[in-house]
């Protein structure tokens, strides 16, 4: 069995902004444990407007921009208490909302790594209830770090 840093890989694809590694690993660490999942191959890509745009379109046929976009690549493996996927965090999005929310560009784009990794333990947040739901669960795994 992989450790969870062979498991977790972060990929920097923004050219100006970027996030600590250490951070985006114990983000999606208090969110696997939290939950009960282990990572077995979760990639973490922090991005600009134009990717996450374009696999927005791509993929799910959305022409908008989005602050996280979330890929569960082996639905199977979450049964046994696995992940496998990927998420793309747009870095750009989380500048620009960051003082909307009266919070750091940091909190603003971790919450959207918290974000994209309880959708690949199989939240949804499709409903009013369901967003509340999500958003009381990232609140909670960034107070825990302190954000």
């Amino acid at each position: 069995m992989r450790t969870f840093e062979q498991a977790v890989h972060i990929t920097g694809a923004h050219a100006s902004r970027t996030l600590e590694g250490a951070a985006v690993l114990a983000a999606v660490g208090r969110v696997l444990t939290g939950e009960g999942f282990v990572a077995r191959d979760v990639s973490i890509v922090l991005a600009d407007h134009a990717t996450v745009l374009d696999l927005n379109r791509a993929w799910l046929d959305h022409d908008y921009t989005t602050d996280v976009l979330s890929f569960n690549l082996d639905e199977d493996a979450l049964a046994e208490g696995f992940v496998e996927g990927e998420v793309y965090v747009d870095l750009d999005t989380a500048a620009e909302r960051a003082p909307e929310f009266g919070t750091t560009f940091e909190t603003e784009a971790l919450r959207y790594v918290v974000h994209g990794v309880l959708h690949l333990v199989g939240y949804d947040d499709a409903t009013p209830e369901q967003k509340a739901a999500m958003h009381a669960l990232e609140d909670r795994y960034l107070a825990s770090a302190g954000a």
